[in-house]
């Protein structure tokens, strides 16, 4: 009889927490599509890397404090042999994100490197693009254009104390077509 009772409380207890376990508030559908006629990205000779020089900035440029930032550069990424189902694209640029402000590019982990600055990201002149988040929607014509969409990097200050040393960093971007 203690037998019994036991087995029916180890089974109740698995069906009540197997329940909680299985517990949701809602449900995420991921659509979407992969495709194999796509615009070709291209910087020049076939290659698919472009290197964008922020220059040497002084760290007096962020005496001002967090969210001090330097001046922007202005990089391009050129899409060509378009086909004509695409007809805008949107870029998301992915990296290591800076440990105080998650929405900008982190420097490069190395011996020297500057601390207190990261890399921010921009699809207009004055604009922010957070990591990991769609660009503006860049409108895109057929071959044998050459589309240009136009980005901008900045160093942004994350912390009061801004370092001197190297300040690299690297980004992946994906190009979403609609």
């Amino acid at each position: 009889m203690k037998k019994n009772v036991i087995a029916t409380a180890l089974v109740a207890t698995v069906v009540f927490c197997s329940s909680a376990v299985a517990a949701a508030d809602g449900t995420v559908n991921f659509t979407g599509k992969i495709s194999d006629n796509v615009c070709t990205v291209d910087f020049g000779g076939g290659s698919n890397a472009l290197t964008v020089n922020l220059g040497e900035v002084a760290r007096t440029s962020f005496s001002s404090g967090v969210g001090a930032t330097s001046s922007a550069t202005k990089f391009t990424l050129k899409l060509s042999d378009c086909p004509e189902t695409a007809t805008t694209a949107k870029v998301k640029f992915d990296g290591v994100a800076d440990g105080v402000n998650p929405q900008v590019l982190a420097v490069d982990a190395a011996t020297g490197a500057a601390t207190g600055v990261a890399v921010q990201l921009a699809d207009a002149p004055n604009g922010v693009l957070p990591l990991y988040t769609a660009s503006k929607a860049f409108p895109l014509q057929a071959s044998p254009v050459v589309n240009d969409l136009d980005f901008y990097a900045r160093y942004i200050a994350t912390k009061a104390e801004v370092t001197a040393g190297p300040a690299n960093s690297t980004a992946t971007f994906t190009v979403n077509y609609n």
